[in-house]
């Protein structure tokens, strides 16, 4: 007997439904990548390394892969190895390529020994996580531009989606006379095509004793005329300790974002120029949340600066303290610039909802010694409003001043419901005689304790603003209740809004705690708002 059987002709839509799951299974698998296995005690080059027990041993190995979209570089915990690291190959949008760790214990290490320029390059990648490793860089000499890790493009165009997350970065003996070493770099080199990270994120490293900077950038393309700047970078959540000159030095960047991290001690092993946290070259920064402290040295030496060719730096809810340079810095170009050039090179700057405690203590600096405020060359366009500055017993310091870098002075500076708090002294050098600086203005701040001078302000308030307990800030940013003002204090609602011009005062939703505060009534004076 003879069984038929009929065979239907698949339909158009039969076809198109089994056409698309196919092309997914081969992305699904595409996605996921393969995972490549390191380790420097039982692992052996000769092996296939895409399982923990055939690893790869050396470096040498993992540099020779090309890296594609889903693939994984995973190094052994605990394991160590020496030289550099450098990996190929970029990964997608949705499948990055991904370096970390595999097993459990200490973060792998890696050793360049002073051998290599940076311990770790990551050079023309993009959609690449590189995670939980150990990296350090110490030569027989200091070397200039020696770094831990470094990010580098050179005619690459625009690279997307970089994240450098939970490294511990110590011990990088580069230059201390501004070397350009680094902790961490992420630089662009000049080329026939220009460069640009587009979504760099360098979160949660913990970096010690990194010379000449913690975390660094760089780029050819910062002034106005070949402007092209790195949009979406973040540099959120790191901490900083024993940094031989500057903190974190974002550059070339637009809408860079500084938050939460904390700096402590810098400017232990440079008589050079630096700060703890300061925009070069860049638009619409923004400094949030990080706590700076024990800033030491002779020249600036400040917790945070808006510095050449900067646009609309914004600094809020910082704490400084401790800094021997002061709190803030705001400069334009100097002595290599036309006063034509150094008007445009520091506009619109904001500091705001900041507190200070302790800052400015020394006096040695011979560009204008040390000064809580400092107000640099042409900058435009400053406001600085509703910070508290605290100056203990025993010190004798400048509150404000500022300095001409040869060029020209500051235009347009404002001052607005500040609470000047002091149990020391202080004195200024703006508004001062010889001083030509111009159409400064000072409304509503509070000026208590012992003031040399005090500057022109015809709201200004004199008496016991009623703070809880100022002084009593402690190393963490929730440590300073003691800056809340108390039930009938003469600054509550007593802040001016700017009627005058509202788009000098803009409060930003929220006071330095969280706060919410209220467009439709006056603002307090001072970080506080009840």
């Amino acid at each position: 007997m003879h069984i038929k059987v009929a065979l239907r002709t698949p339909t158009k839509k039969q076809l198109i439904h089994w056409l698309t799951m196919f092309i997914l299974m081969i992305s699904a698998a595409r996605l996921e990548g393969a995972v490549y296995y390191v380790d420097s005690v039982t692992g052996d080059d000769s092996r296939s390394g895409t399982n923990e027990n055939s690893a790869w041993k050396s470096l040498a190995k993992a540099n020779q892969v090309t890296l594609a979209p889903g693939d994984k570089l995973l190094f052994k915990a605990g394991s160590r190895y020496s030289g550099q690291l450098r990996p190929k190959g970029s990964g997608s949008k949705d499948a990055p390529v991904i370096i970390d760790m595999y097993g459990t214990g200490q973060k792998p290490r890696i050793d360049g020994e002073g051998k290599c320029l940076e311990t770790v390059l990551l050079q023309n990648v993009e959609y690449l996580q590189f995670r939980n490793i150990e990296i350090t860089n110490t030569g027989a000499e200091r070397a200039h531009g020696r770094a831990g890790v470094r990010v580098k493009l050179s005619n690459f165009g625009t690279a997307h989606q970089i994240r450098l997350a939970n490294l511990y970065v110590h011990d990088v003996n580069g230059k201390v006379d501004n070397g350009k070493g680094a902790g961490i770099d992420f630089v662009i080199a000049d080329g026939a095509q220009k460069s640009r990270y587009d979504g760099l994120t360098i979160e949660d490293c913990h970096l010690v004793r990194t010379d000449f900077y913690g975390i660094h950038g760089a780029s050819p393309y910062t002034r106005f005329e070949d402007r092209y700047l790195s949009p979406h970078v973040v540099i959120r959540g790191n901490l900083l300790e024993d940094i031989g000159g500057s903190g974190i030095v974002p550059i070339g960047c637009d809408g860079c974002r500084v938050e939460h991290n904390i700096l402590k001690g810098a400017r232990t092993r440079t008589q050079g120029y630096a700060a703890g946290i300061y925009p070069w070259g860049c638009d619409n920064t923004i400094v949030q949340f990080n706590e700076v402290s024990g800033v030491i040295g002779t020249k600036d030496a400040m917790a945070f600066d808006s510095d050449y060719y900067c646009r609309n730096s914004l600094f809020q809810y910082n704490y400084s303290h401790d800094n021997g340079g002061g709190f803030f810095l705001a400069c334009s170009a100097g002595d290599d610039t036309s006063l034509e050039e150094a008007i445009k090179t520091n506009t619109g700057t904001v500091c705001r909802y900041n507190i200070s405690q302790n800052d400015g203590t020394h006096s040695d600096d011979p560009w204008g010694g040390g000064m809580i405020i400092k107000l640099a060359g042409t900058i435009r366009n400053t406001r600085i409003y509703n910070n508290v500055i605290y100056v203990p017993k025993g010190k004798n310091v400048k509150l404000i001043g500022n300095l001409s870098l040869h060029v020209g002075f500051p235009d347009r500076t404002w001052f607005c419901n500040n609470i000047f708090y002091v149990d020391g002294r202080v004195d200024y050098s703006l508004n001062q005689p010889g001083d030509k600086s111009s159409n400064n203005v000072f409304l509503n701040n509070v000026f208590y304790g012992n003031h040399a001078w005090l500057p022109p302000d015809p709201q200004a308030i004199r008496s016991d603003p009623m703070l809880i307990k100022p002084g009593s800030g402690k190393d963490g940013i929730n440590s300073l209740d003691g800056y809340k003002l108390r039930p009938g204090s003469p600054c509550i609602g007593a802040g001016t809004d700017f009627d005058v011009d509202p788009n000098i005062y803009i409060n930003g939703g929220r006071d330095f705690w969280g706060n919410r505060l209220p467009a439709d009534k006056k603002p307090n004076i001072g970080a506080y708002h009840n």
